[in-house]
């Protein structure tokens, strides 16, 4: 019987945890480092996974870098091999609070949030704080950023020959449907 009673509360919590816990697999990351009159600087991650607490505003999303896809092979080569290094430093994380978020509040009009927390990338850790936008959709709740990233944050050295191409400042934006 004590058996019985420990299964049945386990199923319970588990199936409690889970309605607490909303994810996305698929979660879209684009970041754009282009300077005007040359060549574009833009990739998208269509496997961004994002967790969010609904009881708290807990939220973790993290990226594996070499999911970064741009228009030409080469670019991405340079990116995952010479800046990012992204077989020693494989994921970006960011984990962070939604600040005054409230599950009940959301609806299908968005809604501006603020969303506190600290983002690693190449092993280089830094608070940020970013605006978002959260509302219910079909599929559950959509959530929306666009945020500057610099490089000298994150260590991330861009060669004296290709400076004047790329911008220092990346222009960053996530969409992602939690679940």
């Amino acid at each position: 019987m004590k058996k019985i009673t420990q299964i049945v509360l386990l199923i319970i919590a588990t199936t409690t945890s889970a309605q607490e816990k909303m994810m996305s697999y698929a979660g879209i990351t684009n970041f754009e480092a282009s300077i005007p009159f040359f060549e574009e600087v833009k990739a998208i991650n269509e496997k961004t996974t994002c967790i969010l607490i609904t009881k708290t505003g807990q939220i973790a999303c993290w990226i594996n870098i070499k999911d970064f896809e741009f228009k030409r092979d080469l670019m991405q080569e340079h990116f995952n091999k010479n800046y990012m290094e992204s077989n020693r430093f494989p994921k970006a994380v960011f984990k962070g609070k939604i600040e005054k978020f409230d599950l009940k509040n959301l609806n299908s009009e968005s809604s501006q949030y603020l969303i506190t927390g600290k983002i690693t990338i190449r092993g280089r850790t830094k608070k940020i704080v970013i605006n978002g936008t959260l509302k219910k959709v079909d599929k559950g709740i959509e959530l929306y950023s666009t945020f500057p990233l610099n490089t000298d944050d994150f260590n991330i050295e861009i060669p004296f020959i290709v400076r004047s191409k790329i911008s220092k400042n990346v222009n960053t934006q996530i969409i992602c449907v939690l679940q």
